[in-house]
């Protein structure tokens, strides 16, 4: 049998009504250890949604404090409290054989988590991403939209995040990886993030004066090694501030595709003033009342 066959199992851990919250340190090392071994996890954070049922096969993994709910055809409960991250893994192993759920052992997830308790929208993120991963939806709130353009191995956006919010669950070190973020971990990623110190400021503006400033060279040099080896001197500095992989930095796009990019970007921002300005427009006028008349 194919191992992509058949559904996914849906495993939760859950810390909502009926379920205590677990230790930040068993939190995270159940979660990294289920995301490492194939297992597709979420965690609900409180006055969230959750996703509506899809026919897959629920698996809830909590704290319930002798407590556990009664389980009903599909949906499996198991409780964790005090298991060590192995057993908590076999758990979910033998659910997912009872349930039937496919096999992800060998697959490898590379995408970034925005973690919404310390994202502040500051739009970092997509302003640097040059694989168009992050978007803003009709709110104009930041976005993983195109997750499948991720570079495996790339925590660029992850090291220009302000507030570390971007996480990336297969990196090799926290808080990155999901981790506690600790006070220290903020400053220090702090001096790591400044695109203003890094790039020059705006991300684009910096990457069109080196173009000009390559064109320039050209015309009055035409050495094209000279050339080639101060790219691959950018790009291995680059690569070494941020911990890019040679193969990710390789495969940038070109400065014409970043400029329309760019562009694209503008028309889409014009567009969103545009529908603002509409809304605003269409609002009756204040009334005496508003007016404190």
């Amino acid at each position: 049998m194919n191992k992509t066959a058949g559904a996914n199992l849906r495993t939760v851990l859950y810390e909502g009504p009926g379920s205590g919250p677990l230790p930040a340190e068993a939190r995270f090392q159940a979660l990294a250890t289920l995301l490492q071994n194939g297992f597709e996890v979420t965690r609900p954070a409180p006055g969230g949604d959750v996703s509506k049922p899809d026919g897959s096969a629920v698996l809830l993994l909590g704290r319930f404090n002798g407590a556990r709910p009664a389980e009903s055809q599909g949906v499996y409960v198991r409780e964790i409290d005090g298991l060590p991250p192995e057993q908590v893994l076999a758990a979910a192993r033998e659910v997912r054989e009872k349930a039937g759920a496919r096999k992800l052992e060998a697959w490898k997830p590379w995408f970034p988590v925005i973690d919404y308790d310390r994202c502040t929208n500051c739009m970092q993120c997509l302003t640097f991403c040059l694989f168009e991963v992050y978007g803003v939806d009709k709110n104009d709130k930041i976005q993983v939209q195109n997750q499948s353009n991720c570079k495996t191995d790339c925590p660029a956006c992850s090291r220009v995040c302000p507030e570390v919010a971007i996480l990336f669950p297969k990196y090799k070190a926290g808080p990155i990886n999901g981790d506690v973020v600790r006070q220290e971990d903020v400053k220090r990623e702090a001096m790591k993030v400044d695109i203003s110190a890094l790039l020059g400021g705006d991300l684009y503006a910096s990457l069109r004066s080196r173009q000009a400033d390559a064109r320039k060279r050209f015309s009055t040099e035409r050495d094209e090694s000279r050339a080639l080896l101060e790219r691959k001197r950018c790009l291995k500095e680059l690569g070494k501030q941020l911990d890019i992989p040679d193969e990710v930095l390789m495969s940038l796009p070109t400065v014409e595709d970043i400029q329309e990019r760019a562009e694209r970007a503008k028309a889409k921002l014009a567009q969103r003033q545009a529908r603002s300005q509409t809304v605003q427009d269409r609002k009756p006028p204040p009334s005496e009342q508003e007016w404190g008349i």
